[in-house]
């Protein structure tokens, strides 16, 4: 079979396309819980993952979402720059425990910030704690324990 080196190049060419998308979305995934309910969350626990999120997706699983993880407990504000989903995110305490919860509206770059020093933040397709009827002081479990200092 003889192949032209066009149809070579474009072959690569997807190749690495495919493997680029999976790279970027090649992040762990944990289980956690919310009640009764199952919530597949990614993990962006470095400056970079964290930084880049949830930007540039399309779509989000129903019951799937991303838990943002700092070293630190502090005032850790998120925006919409970039990201295209409608998304609601719940700042949680050390325990799990909701601290509180606020609707993001895509592409902008409104401020959501946490009502106190939180190491934990988990973003969720939008409505899906209120449809839920999870609410500030529910606990989501499974969370991964804090590095401790050293």
């Amino acid at each position: 079979m003889h192949r032209t080196i066009k149809t070579l190049l474009a072959a690569g060419a997807a190749a690495l396309t495919a493997s680029f998308a999976h790279a970027q979305s090649a992040l762990p995934v944990i289980p956690l819980t919310a009640g009764m309910y199952a919530i597949q969350a990614e993990v962006a626990a470095s400056p970079d993952t964290r930084e880049r999120g949830l930007m540039f997706r399309k779509s989000m699983p129903a019951n799937a979402g991303m838990l943002f993880v700092f070293e630190d407990k502090a005032g850790h504000c998120f925006w919409m720059k970039n990201t295209d989903l409608p998304l609601s995110i719940a700042f949680l305490a050390d325990d799990g425990s909701i601290v509180n919860i606020e609707e993001m509206k895509p592409q902008t770059e409104d401020n959501h910030c946490p009502r106190a020093a939180v190491r934990y933040a988990l973003e969720m397709n939008k409505g899906w704690f209120a449809q839920k009827g999870i609410k500030p002081g529910a606990k989501i479990g499974g969370l991964p324990q804090p590095r401790q200092a050293q």
